[in-house]
């Protein structure tokens, strides 16, 4: 099997687009006409190519203005979207396209303007970020304009290859032939227009009243479907909080403190989801500690995971049973009995035995070089989670670690991890929907060549991997969940909980399914 080549490391932030479910307490009232519906955004969604979207703060901003060629239903089965029926084999699967997409820019959506999205990612010239991920590596696109079709092609049979359609916003119309163009602007075939971008402020989109082709056919032709959409950049999580209350914003994600004033606050619509999970991954590169398979398994033996994952969460997580989100195509636990467990003694007898000694002020030495481990991690998470890396940082000076706290923005994270490399351990949440799209980011070209920012090279996963890659979606399923365990075994990457965050709404109700809106399903409400 080929390894998954080129992406940026970024499935951080819930990379990727899918259903998820979650619980609602809707106290809003009926829809009301139209309007604006306003939206705050943790961080600036930066460059908002789909070709280059990692984050899923730009996620959340594309999924406005582009649609894929399928759906994921909240229950996860696969319904029509630019396509209206499709034909699966085991390496390929064939799109039938909808006749009546046209574009933002009023052309109208062709089979080559589809394949040409695919082609443009698995173009290494094109280096995207997301090859590997939401393309395959090795994919390749036919167009028959002719009979309205699409074919999508691996080179050997591929897991998932119908889900995985579910992740790819399509571009068209002006944005196909000058992909500069849509940096700070739009160019697909979604139900709503970027009409101003001001970064690290605002980005306002307008309805297309045409448009008819979302999930199983949904319209923008409902009460209560705003007019115009304003997502408005607040990093503060307390500030969009106090302005969701006051009607200044419709809806906000709450991951900290707030959460709690929120839920107890008449008249806000809680939907509770999962949104991605918290681990922590070791730098293996050759010139870092954690290089060494026993400093890994030490070092996670020096943290109590339970203690940390409430902190983490903030007390609102759920135990992880793996790596993809829900709804998951594998309901396998490749988590339990996995993981080393919290043994102090046994952590620092580890590190006496590979050679690093307690100087005189605590920190270990080994041939005159300190342990040093610096902890990067992104600080737009809340307040759980910088006081859960405050928490890694106190258990591993513990254990005789010198520990260099890094936090940065999401932007600077990714650049972080592929770039420059200057980091030891990070706290990096995942957000996949599909076990195939995790393999480039855990095994094969390392960062900045490829998606692999860990420098990761598990052979058992790796075998694994390429038994299961070739197995028909559930058919693999024991494979891919076994493959996740070899992980853990070997310390590369420490699940730590599974996260809940706090969709709070008010005047309005919306779905957010794996932080992407689900366009159609907006309604402004007579309730503010």
């Amino acid at each position: 099997m080929k390894k998954t080549g080129p992406v940026a490391a970024l499935a951080t932030l819930s990379l990727l687009v899918a259903a998820c479910g979650g619980t609602s307490d809707d106290p809003s009232g009926k829809p009301a006409e139209g309007g604006t519906f306003s939206f705050a955004l943790s961080a600036d969604p930066g460059a908002l190519d789909p070709a280059t979207a990692v984050l899923s703060i730009t996620n959340t901003v594309l999924s406005l203005a582009y649609d894929p060629l399928v759906f994921t239903a909240p229950d996860g089965k696969i319904v029509p979207g630019l396509a209206e029926k499709w034909d699966v084999k085991p390496d390929a699967v064939t799109f039938t396209l909808r006749k009546d997409v046209t574009c933002s820019d009023g052309s109208r959506l062709t089979p080559a303007d589809v394949a040409e999205n695919v082609n443009h990612i698995a173009d290494p010239e094109t280096k995207s970020p997301v090859y590997g991920v939401l393309v395959p590596v090795g994919m390749k696109a036919e167009a028959d304009d002719a009979a309205g079709t699409v074919t999508l092609s691996t080179p050997e049979p591929f897991s998932f290859i119908l889900e995985n359609a579910a992740q790819l916003f399509v571009v068209c119309g002006k944005g196909l032939k000058d992909r500069a163009s849509i940096a700070h602007a739009t160019s697909g075939s979604g139900p709503y227009t970027l009409t101003e971008a001001v970064p690290s402020d605002h980005y306002t989109f307008t309805v297309r009243k045409d448009y008819a082709w979302g999930p199983n056919g949904a319209s923008v032709r409902n009460q209560g479907q705003p007019e115009k959409i304003v997502l408005r950049v607040v990093p503060n999580e307390q500030t969009a909080a106090n302005m969701l209350i006051s009607g200044d914003l419709n809806g906000a994600v709450v991951y900290g403190a707030d959460r709690r004033r929120l839920e107890a606050t008449p008249g806000v619509n809680k939907l509770v989801l999962a949104m991605g999970n918290g681990q922590f991954f070791y730098n293996q590169d050759d010139d870092r500690p954690a290089k060494d398979p026993a400093i890994r398994r030490a070092l996670t033996q020096a943290i109590n995971l339970p203690e940390l994952a409430g902190i983490a969460s903030s007390g609102t997580g759920r135990p992880v049973r793996g790596l993809v989100m829900d709804p998951k195509p594998c309901q396998g636990d490749g988590v339990t009995g996995h993981v080393p467990t919290f043994d102090p003694a046994a952590a620092s007898a580890a590190l006496d035995a590979a050679g690093w000694k307690a100087g005189a002020d605590g920190v270990r030495v080994k041939d005159g070089k300190r342990l040093t481990i610096r902890l990067l991690y992104a600080t737009t998470r809340g307040a759980g989670v910088l006081a859960a890396n405050e928490y890694l940082a106190q258990s591993w000076k513990k254990a005789g670690v010198e520990v260099t706290l890094n936090g940065v923005i999401d932007t600077k994270l990714s650049e972080s991890l592929n770039a420059a490399q200057d980091w030891d351990a990070v706290w990096l949440p995942i957000g996949v929907t599909l076990p195939t799209q995790l393999v480039g980011f855990l095994s094969g070209p390392s960062a900045p060549k490829g998606a692999n920012f860990a420098h990761l090279s598990n052979e058992r996963y790796e075998k694994l991997v390429a038994e299961a890659v070739t197995k028909p979606g559930e058919e693999g399923c024991k494979l891919w969940t076994e493959s996740e365990s070899a992980l853990y075994d070997a310390a590369d990457l420490v699940p730590v909980v599974e996260n809940t965050v706090l969709v709070a709404q008010k005047g309005a109700t919306f779905d957010f399914p794996a932080a992407s809106f689900s366009p159609t399903t907006i309604r402004m409400t007579s309730a503010r």
